[in-house]
């Protein structure tokens, strides 16, 4: 379980985070939302410990944490992965810091790539890999690492229309076999309402609304008018304001 208490970040005079209450319980599964400088990313990399914060606390499992966390995966928006290095490799990394044995190492990363469907490519460098391969290897290398919490910053912004729904469909499925907290940030409302059990809104370094996602998990809801009528639900509270009254 993440439990966030009066958490505040500012970067000099601009204040980034305020206040920031949170509870999210363990193996469940939430996406922040927001308009750019909202603050969203700056709460993932506080809790990823990129960003040491001086005001409040976040606890995961019970211990106070202000740091990187090696329980804890974070995977970016340009996958990060090293241009000079083959995918295997790539994966491998954090298994080496850890001194794995090597023969452990070539197993674990030869099934990772098998169940991402990425063994075919385990040695080819990372540009000679589209954009949805890039970012199934940086989710492989996270996953290998044995994680309980996996933090996600925009990984399918930069992807088309069609890369971006399977990487959000092995994202889902990935989920359902492997059970870990999920903590998403994304511009994307319709990734927000597939991927969020629930839905924070952001507004100015505040949590503006949590939005409840009754049909979390189900890999075909983008079929359905349910999965409209909720994204329709998110947008109102991007863009209206709180004394609107539709939203009340």
């Amino acid at each position: 379980m993440i439990q966030i208490n009066n958490l505040n970040y500012s970067y000099g005079q601009e204040e980034a985070l305020k206040n920031i209450n949170l509870t999210i319980p363990e193996n469940s599964s939430y996406a922040v939302i927001g308009e750019s400088g909202c603050g969203k990313t700056t709460l993932l990399y506080t809790l990823a410990g990129l960003l040491h914060y001086i005001e409040g606390e976040i606890i995961i499992n019970d211990e106070v944490i202000n740091g990187v966390r090696k329980e804890t995966g974070i995977i970016l928006q340009d996958s990060g992965l090293l241009p000079w290095k083959r995918v295997s490799e790539n994966i491998s990394l954090g298994l080496k810091a850890r001194n794995i044995d090597k023969y452990n190492i070539k197993d674990i990363v030869n099934n990772t790539l098998r169940e991402l469907n990425l063994l075919q490519h385990k040695n080819k460098y990372p540009n000679e890999l589209s954009g949805g391969q890039k970012q199934r290897v940086a989710i492989a290398r996270t996953l290998v690492m044995d994680i309980d919490t996996l933090l996600l910053d925009e990984v399918t912004s930069s992807l088309d229309a069609i890369t971006k729904e399977k990487i959000q469909d092995l994202i889902l499925k990935l989920y359902h076999e492997n059970p870990m907290t999920i903590i998403l940030v994304t511009h994307s409302i319709e990734e927000a309402v597939f991927l969020g059990q629930k839905i924070i809104v952001m507004e100015k370094g505040s949590i503006k609304k949590i939005i409840n996602n009754p049909y979390f998990g189900d890999k075909d809801i983008r079929d359905k008018e349910e999965y409209y009528i909720l994204c329709n639900e998110v947008r109102k509270w991007l863009y209206k304001g709180d004394n609107d009254e539709s939203l009340k």
